[in-house]
């Protein structure tokens, strides 16, 4: 055995018996709808205090501190033990969702106090979304990494779909108080989970001790000599870059350019989350053998769906949302399976904290640029660009070798490529 292959610690039973991780796929969905439920009581309660401006500045407080933070979240889970960061950052997330409680039990939530739980909740992500990022690679055979990701997911955005349905009602009968007493409540679960039942099949190698600058190093290193690595790390960085821009800010100034109103971009929204719901749960259903491959290619058809919501009738732009939650579902499980599958373990903190930098670190950008080109040129302009960017951009991985080829599904002895067995990079 390799110094980067995981230890086997006991045999995972079969994927659809395995109780224990069906039971960590509830309740990782029953946080998220916490999530989103604070996530919509934090803005509503910001703009019910403060101007629009600074309400924008409060919710988006939590992206500065985790960019700035989340490769050293990457260094400490290829160093530590994950589950244990896990158990502490959640914790800390109680300790901020009981103090907001408690003060606006006593008084009315003021700007500083809504910054400060905003900022505490970005450390807490940066230190928490790398070790979580390793779980499945600690629970689940490698063939069944597609399986794992497509309940997962399936699971965490009817969650987050849950939760934000749930969170206006709640903040407008309960206020700041019902809102982060009830996310405290979900955060008590999964600690609970975390700490009683969760429990790791396979052991993940952990990087030596040094300072977290040389460890951050060492990972920069090693994304310059794993040539596959590097080019799942730049691709899976950019995915939303195009298609966030476009959703967040395109559909709303259509559907104000044609009349269509409010209630289409509710719509849109709506589809978007449905496809993705589906795609997810397909990959489940019908996995293809090529998963990066497969993946690669849906994000080419997300990219043209991207193109199709700048031009034509309303009910293309519905096509084009609904296509793009279906490609963002179906990609997603694929891509983050082979992403796990694939990474050396020894680096796996650091290679997923580089990809969730990619978005707290340019979506800024990407959003101004659609805007400052929604500003001065047609409006099917941007659209037009972003949506080609993203097609160029999977020019890449659908090029690579080991991409092109790889399967995650037991391979037949005689059929070995060398692309799949002979790399450090290949799945172990």
């Amino acid at each position: 055995m390799s110094q980067s292959e995981p230890q086997l610690l006991r045999e995972p039973p079969a994927f659809r018996r395995d109780v224990a991780v069906h039971a960590w796929i509830g309740v990782k969905a029953l946080s998220d709808a916490g999530d989103a439920l604070w996530t919509i009581a934090l803005a509503w309660t910001a703009v019910q205090i403060t101007t629009p401006a600074v309400a924008g500045v409060v919710v988006a407080a939590g992206t500065v501190p985790r960019a700035v933070i989340l490769l050293f979240g990457g260094a400490v889970a290829d160093r530590a033990n994950p589950r244990h960061v896990m158990l502490v950052f959640n914790v800390i997330r109680i300790a901020v969702l009981v103090g907001v409680a408690l003060w606006v039990l006593a008084t009315p939530p003021t700007v500083t106090v809504l910054l400060a739980a905003a900022v505490a909740f970005g450390i807490c992500d940066a230190f928490y979304e790398p070790s979580a990022g390793t779980i499945a690679r600690q629970l689940v055979r490698v063939n069944d990494l597609p399986s794992y990701s497509a309940v997962m997911q399936t699971a965490t955005r009817l969650g987050t779909m849950g939760g934000a349905a749930i969170g206006g009602f709640l903040v407008a009968q309960a206020g700041m108080l019902g809102s982060a007493s009830a996310n405290a409540v979900t955060f008590a679960f999964v600690v609970a989970f975390i700490a009683l039942w969760l429990r790791p099949r396979f052991v993940l190698p952990r990087a030596h001790k040094e300072s977290p600058i040389r460890q951050i190093a060492r990972g920069f290193a090693h994304l310059k000599d794993a040539a596959t690595t590097r080019t799942l790390v730049i691709a899976l960085s950019g995915l939303n870059l195009a298609v966030g821009p476009a959703m967040a800010i395109g559909i709303a100034l259509r559907a104000a350019e044609q009349g269509w109103g409010a209630g289409a971009v509710g719509i849109f929204e709506a589809l978007v989350g449905a496809g993705a719901a589906i795609g997810a749960a397909s990959v489940a259903k019908w996995r293809p053998r090529r998963e990066a491959h497969a993946g690669f290619w849906a994000l080419v058809v997300q990219g043209i769906a991207i193109i199709c919501l700048g031009v034509g009738p309303a009910w293309l732009v519905a096509a084009g949302t609904f296509t793009i939650g279906l490609s963002a579902g179906y990609a997603s499980v694929l891509l983050s399976a082979t992403f796990a599958a694939t990474v050396d373990t020894l680096f796996l903190g650091r290679m997923s904290a580089l990809t969730r930098l990619g978005d707290d670190c340019l979506m800024p950008l990407a959003m101004a640029g659609f805007g400052a080109l929604a500003s001065v040129t047609a409006l099917w302009v941007p659209f037009a660009l972003y949506g080609a960017g993203l097609v160029v951009l999977m020019i890449f991985p659908l090029h690579n070798t080991v991409l092109r080829t790889l399967t995650l599904c037991p391979a037949e002895p005689a059929q070995s490529s060398p692309a799949q067995t002979s790399s450090e990079e290949s799945p172990r």
